[in-house]
């Protein structure tokens, strides 16, 4: 058998990208019968039934790194969470949702700004400064003069991206803008009918740097079900980094005197954006907490 990528899947059929080329395959009815549908970035083994017309059956599907439901894409590892320097404002609580996420399943996250054409290099740094100490990559972009495009690419390079953001952030708009650039343009990847973006399926598109995008706009509202209040601090790497400095064990970081995290906050060490946005998310994870049996 053979060894492949679902690219994507129409009606049944699933477009399979392997070392020997980009086959439409269908999938047998022992996958239904377990409850098991193939998805977009689904590492699957599948038999050729003709070389000539690239077509073949799926008979295996590999265990999934992670799975996302909406939109549905397995074995993502990477988030590039789209943020607006202006025009709408960022919705940083959802930006933290989303990196929560990364954190949780073990996915990269990619901190990308937009339409920076439309503020000032200081208000860029503010919004940069807010992500310092956490380790999370930045990168700024413009669609005007395609500004920090060369820097995106290198970030996209060898990696199964997702992106993410709030409406109207730009999502679509970079994504038509990779399509026209970096999309490998070979006879066989004619097959996969690529055009501008549109939301009908999810596909993953092959780049020319060894990384593929999902071509979809991603997912713009989450939950963060499963998540203990009391475990929301192991998620903020910049909270990690002074584990055991606070005055009392367990410390939540909210009211507790002799907190490191707050005097961090105080001395502008730790983004008061990022902590308010930790606070807002415990109170929200603590009531669902305590209304879990009600």
């Amino acid at each position: 058998m053979t060894k492949g990528l679902i690219l994507k899947g129409v009606g049944g059929f699933y477009t399979v990208e392997s070392s020997s080329g980009i086959y439409e395959c269908r999938v047998r009815g022992v996958f239904r019968k377990k409850g098991i549908t193939p998805v977009a970035g689904d590492f699957v083994e599948f038999s050729i039934t003709d070389e000539t017309a690239k077509e073949g059956w799926i008979e295996e599907i590999e265990e999934r790194q992670n799975f996302f439901v909406r939109p549905p894409v397995a074995n993502v590892n990477q988030i590039a969470i789209v943020i607006a320097g202006t025009s709408p404002e960022p919705d940083f609580l959802l930006v933290d949702k989303l990196l929560i996420t990364a954190e949780r399943n073990g996915i990269t996250p990619l901190i990308v700004i937009n339409k920076i054409d439309l503020i000032n290099e200081q208000e860029l740094e503010e919004v940069k400064n807010i992500y310092v100490g956490t380790g999370y990559q930045v990168v700024a972009i413009s669609k005007v003069g395609k500004r920090g495009y060369d820097e995106l690419h290198e970030k996209l390079k060898g990696h199964r991206t997702v992106f993410a953001g709030q409406s109207g952030v730009g999502k679509s708009t970079i994504l038509n803008n990779i399509m026209d650039a970096w999309v490998m343009e070979t006879g066989e990847m004619s097959r996969i009918q690529r055009g501008k973006h549109t939301t009908r399926h999810v596909q993953l598109l092959p780049l020319d740097n060894d990384g593929y995008v999902v071509d979809t706009p991603g997912f713009s509202s989450l939950t963060l079900e499963g998540i203990e209040h009391a475990k929301l601090s192991s998620m903020y790497p910049e909270f990690i980094r002074l584990e055991g400095m606070c005055r009392f064990s367990g410390c939540s970081h909210i009211k507790e005197p002799g907190c490191a995290v707050k005097d961090s906050v105080q001395s502008g060490e730790i983004s008061r954006v990022r902590y308010e946005c930790y606070r807002r998310l415990y109170e929200e994870l603590k009531l669902q907490y305590e209304n879990r049996y009600r």
